[in-house]
């Protein structure tokens, strides 16, 4: 193809994508879930216009020209967050050259961005959209590609993506640090449970002493840095409570002692794991602190989270904490992220917070609320159009809308099962059924 060819290519693609932005969707005949001020409509419509919500409620005029969606009553709630995954950044378990959420070294750790290596063409994101996924929190981790990441603490900064599969799907790049506070982290650096929040200490110690000095650090008159000049800079927003510390913890004790470490630093944190958080619930929620749970972890695998059960997210936000719901495992099972809020409603969360935790709950938590997480005017229509009870596991999304696209409700997944589940019979043995 001449340059010319690919540049005419090239403007029809973007005037195609401005015009599905820019089209005009009616969602009708719908029970609505807002989570916003609106509460539940029973009878409602949703109108999108260029991408965003532009009015929600009973009633209401729909605009000329209009696309109309019908819902036939069927429920309509805000697009679903996965939160804790590597979606985008990991593709196939087994093959370590697809691993771009592991990417911390001796030089980079709390500098990562895994925002780099997100791939918006993964296979594995149309198979999140398909159960009602729009957007992802993506998490880096210290394992990967070997395990052979050093003694490093920090694994990185944490991205928020849309599900959207276009090359803009950045939806913020530092959304909060991860950091590993749990007996893996003890078992990497050669220590204890006590001795890594140690080490945290004095890694963050050491960026503030750094943020108040940098001319001695450019000058070498200051004492030596453990920490690179980027890893330092990165810790920068944590220690002037910008943004928030993800702490992966999971043992009563150890989520009261970083609590502790938080109120003393002044940081912002948000809990992840917390498998005994039930034990300590009100220090969790007199500490403001939100946190992370996967509902079905009441089987212990490890020592410090003996005391684990399945009442542990409705107990926590009985006691006023903030509840994010997180898939049972990373990217290939994001999607179940909806039937893991179920698990924590069968076992005493309200069903309205269930949905919470995995719409507007991790929208607020990491810190894109402005837009998504609710059915609100001015918000991106992120947007699931459900068959029934978004908890329920029969039930599937209907439609799908990502920043107010409607998005194909297919994966290569159920091409490959069409392409070799009807093949001419003279095809060999091997491609039929």
């Amino acid at each position: 193809m001449s340059l010319r060819n690919s540049l005419l290519a090239f403007a029809a693609a973007t005037s195609l994508t401005g015009a599905a932005s820019a089209e005009t969707i009616a969602i009708t005949h719908a029970k609505i879930v807002t989570l916003g001020s609106a509460g539940q409509i029973a009878d409602g419509s949703v109108i999108v216009k260029d991408g965003r919500i532009t009015s929600v409620g009973a009633n209401i005029a729909i605009p000329a020209g209009a696309r109309i969606i019908d819902a036939q009553g069927h429920m309509v709630t805000p697009g679903v967050v996965a939160s804790n995954t590597n979606l985008g950044a990991g593709e196939v378990e087994g093959e370590a050259s697809s691993d771009d959420y592991a990417g911390a070294s001796d030089h980079i750790s709390a500098a990562f961005d895994v925002s780099l290596g997100v791939n918006p063409a993964s296979m594995l994101i149309p198979v999140a959209r398909l159960g009602g996924v729009t957007r992802a929190v993506i998490v880096p981790e210290l394992q990967g590609r070997g395990d052979k990441k050093g003694e490093k603490l920090f694994a990185g900064q944490v991205a928020v993506i849309d599900l959207s599969g276009s090359a803009n799907s950045i939806t913020r790049r530092s959304a909060a640090l991860s950091v590993d506070a749990s007996s893996g982290a003890a078992a990497r650096l050669g220590g204890s449970h006590g001795s890594v929040l140690q080490r945290l200490e004095a890694d963050l110690d050491e960026a503030v002493s750094y943020g108040a000095n940098k001319g001695g650090y450019e000058h070498g008159t200051h004492r030596p840095f453990e920490q690179s000049k980027e890893d330092l800079e990165a810790l920068q927003p944590i220690v002037q409570g910008k943004e928030p510390l993800l702490v992966e913890v999971h043992r009563a004790a150890d989520i009261r002692r970083v609590i502790e470490l938080g109120k003393r630093l002044k940081l912002k944190v948000i809990l992840d794991g917390v498998e005994e958080g039930w034990q300590v619930a009100g220090d969790i929620a007199a500490s403001g602190y939100p946190v992370l749970v996967d509902p079905q972890t009441d089987l212990p695998n490890q020592f410090e989270s003996l005391n684990s059960r399945m009442e542990n997210a409705g107990l926590l936000a009985a006691a006023g904490v903030t509840i994010v719901v997180k898939p049972p495992y990373t990217g290939h099972y994001a999607r179940q992220v909806r039937y893991n809020a179920g698990y924590a409603v069968a076992h005493g969360l309200p069903w309205e917070a269930g949905i919470a935790a995995i719409t507007r709950n991790p929208a607020q938590v990491f810190g894109f609320a402005e837009k998504t997480g609710r059915i609100e005017p001015g918000l991106d229509a992120d947007l699931v159009v459900w068959s029934g009870d978004p908890l329920e596991m029969l039930t599937v999304p209907l439609h799908v809308l990502v920043k107010g696209e409607e998005q194909p409700m297919t994966s290569r997944a159920q091409d490959l099962a069409r392409r070799y589940g009807a093949l001419d019979p003279a095809q060999p043995p091997a491609y039929r059924h």
